[in-house]
């Protein structure tokens, strides 16, 4: 997103609605925002051109397809430098097992959430992947026993 662009109630309305079920023909979510089809396809048109909505996916259930596991591994680098958080931040892109890669601040420089089938196929991932450079110097994880809440919706307020 270049520039910010002002956000009203109803652009607020539109995206709680999309985050809520992007799948709704355009005459629902007008009709659930309280307008008419053609501005409210405008409105989400602009929203996708300024980079706001980003994208529009299904969201599956893990366990559903087969991944039971879920880790965070705290990351540390061997040297944090600008080349090698660069070639780091290239090779998490092409890991399909990490979902969610932060760059974050104090005594490890990378928090990753990591979906596998189970700790045995994760130990691989640490072993083949993460591991399996010069870049990182150390890993701690943390297994999810339980997930008490997961949704990629964002909490917009009017205003």
């Amino acid at each position: 997103m270049s520039e910010k662009i002002h956000l009203d109630a109803g652009d607020i309305r539109i995206l709680r609605i999309l985050q809520r079920d992007a799948s709704l023909a355009i005459a629902d979510v007008a009709r659930e925002a309280g307008m008419s089809q053609t501005p409210c396809w405008r409105r989400i048109k602009r929203l996708k051109e300024s980079g706001i909505i980003t994208q529009i996916a299904a969201h599956v259930d893990r366990e559903a397809v087969g991944l039971g596991f879920v880790s965070y591994a705290f990351v540390k680098l061997a040297l944090p430098s600008r080349e090698n958080m660069e070639e780091f931040d290239r090779l998490v892109t092409r890991w399909p097992e990490v979902v969610t890669c932060e760059r974050i601040t104090g005594a490890v420089d990378y928090l990753i959430k990591v979906v596998a089938e189970d700790i045995k196929t994760y130990d691989a991932f640490l072993r083949n992947k993460l591991l399996n450079n010069n870049l990182v110097s150390d890993v701690q994880s943390r297994i999810v026993v339980n997930t008490v809440k997961d949704t990629p919706s964002l909490p917009l307020r009017e205003g």
